[in-house]
């Protein structure tokens, strides 16, 4: 092949590479515009500096690995109560306080599922807040963050992933990493549909273990009809060939990944403007969203992929009318839009249903005491957090 051959091919891969990365936040296309007007070599050197320096993603709990029934290996890992470190000891009385209004640890699991071609790090300040409060779990799903490749995804007779595989796998980790004592189940996007599933597909143990519920910028289907803020006719047709696309690309792996990296400028304006909705968004913050989704792999994006124009759960809700259930989205999310959270909320009456202002897809990175204060309210109505007796007292404090 010549070089301008090649060339041409290296391109093309790189912006396939590019708009597939998008299509890993939920995207589809469209660039800021603060990307056409600041030289690429002061990007590359803010990126560096934002690597180097971020502070997100880096907290760790006790490791543990579950088998999914299919052989896959599954990666969580667990903050028990009291484990903090040294310097936070002397905070967690009052984070109790501003949380709970109490000062006793919440006898709960909170298990925490992320989003597409995210990870456990996702969760990064609503885990920071309840470090060393409350007993939580975090995984990253089959085929994301530290987890194993999905077995049934592999091969020359590789299947597409299911959400049902999905919840089949929580019910993996749940039985691995909090196999007794009352539980709360947490999803964003993707993995809001995982808690459906098992939802679905575990009835009697939601109902002897299941205390509370929060889904987070998630959908309970008819995710064919989201238009990402784009003209119908554009996405229905790319849509209509995506998925050969994706398999294509897929088995071409290294080759779009090497593109991807080439077009970072783009995806990274992709990303935050399919990610957030503020203008003011912490710079490592966006750049802590990029890294997660660039780090996933392009096979692992076409496996996925058509899980979701399958999804279908809607007729499961139902079984969630006498658990407390919390859902909330941003208001501008252009992924899974909030009149998809309205619509879980409309099935589950009692549901309460927030709606964060100025808020996209990763709001609970964009807008994190927000979603965090309302998991705090979910804990304490699902009777994981005995509330106080009187405004900033306890039974038998004066």
């Amino acid at each position: 092949m010549g070089e301008s051959s090649s060339g041409g091919t290296w391109r093309r891969a790189g912006f396939a590479g590019a708009a597939i990365g998008v299509l890993a936040a939920g995207a589809a296309a469209g660039v800021a515009v603060e990307r056409l007007t600041v030289g690429r070599s002061v990007r590359r050197k803010a990126r560096l500096a934002l690597d180097s320096a971020g502070p997100y993603g880096g907290l760790r709990g006790t490791p543990g690995r579950a088998l999914a029934d299919d052989g896959t290996v599954l990666y969580y890992e667990v903050d028990e109560v009291g484990e903090v470190g040294a310097g936070d000891r002397a905070e967690v009385p009052a984070r109790l306080r501003r949380l709970f209004g109490r000062r006793e640890p919440a006898p709960v699991t909170v298990v925490f599922s992320h989003g597409y071609c995210l990870n456990q790090d996702s969760w990064h300040f609503q885990r920071a807040a309840l470090r060393g409060l409350v007993r939580t779990v975090h995984w990253d799903q089959r085929s994301h963050g530290r987890s194993g490749p999905g077995v049934t995804q592999a091969g020359p007779d590789a299947v597409p992933v299911s959400i049902d595989q999905l919840g089949r796998d929580l019910r993996a980790v749940v039985d691995a990493a909090a196999p007794e004592g009352p539980l709360v189940l947490v999803g964003h996007s993707m993995g809001g549909m995982t808690v459906m599933a098992f939802a679905e597909q575990y009835p009697e143990l939601m109902r002897e273990r299941v205390a509370g519920v929060a889904f987070v910028g998630t959908s309970a289907g008819k995710l064919h009809e989201v238009t990402y803020g784009l003209p119908v006719l554009g996405v229905n047709a790319v849509r209509r060939i995506l998925p050969g696309v994706l398999r294509t690309l897929g088995a071409q792996a290294e080759l779009v990944e090497r593109g991807r990296r080439a077009t970072a400028d783009l995806f990274a304006g992709l990303v935050k403007k399919y990610s957030f909705a503020s203008k003011d968004v912490d710079p490592a913050v966006a750049r802590f969203a990029e890294r997660m989704i660039e780090s996933t792999p392009i096979d692992v994006v076409a496996a996925f992929y058509p899980a979701f124009a399958e999804h279908d759960k809607s007729a499961s809700l139902p079984a969630l009318r006498d658990l407390p259930v919390l859902a909330l989205a941003g208001d501008r999310d252009l992924v899974t839009p909030s009149s998809h959270t309205e619509a879980i909320a409309a099935l589950l009456p009692d549901a309460e249903l927030v709606i964060v202002p100025d808020g996209g897809h990763l709001v609970m990175l964009e807008h994190p005491e927000a979603v965090t204060d309302r998991l705090a309210d979910l804990l304490v109505r699902a009777g994981a957090v005995p509330r106080p007796t009187a405004a900033g007292t306890e039974p038998g404090e004066s």
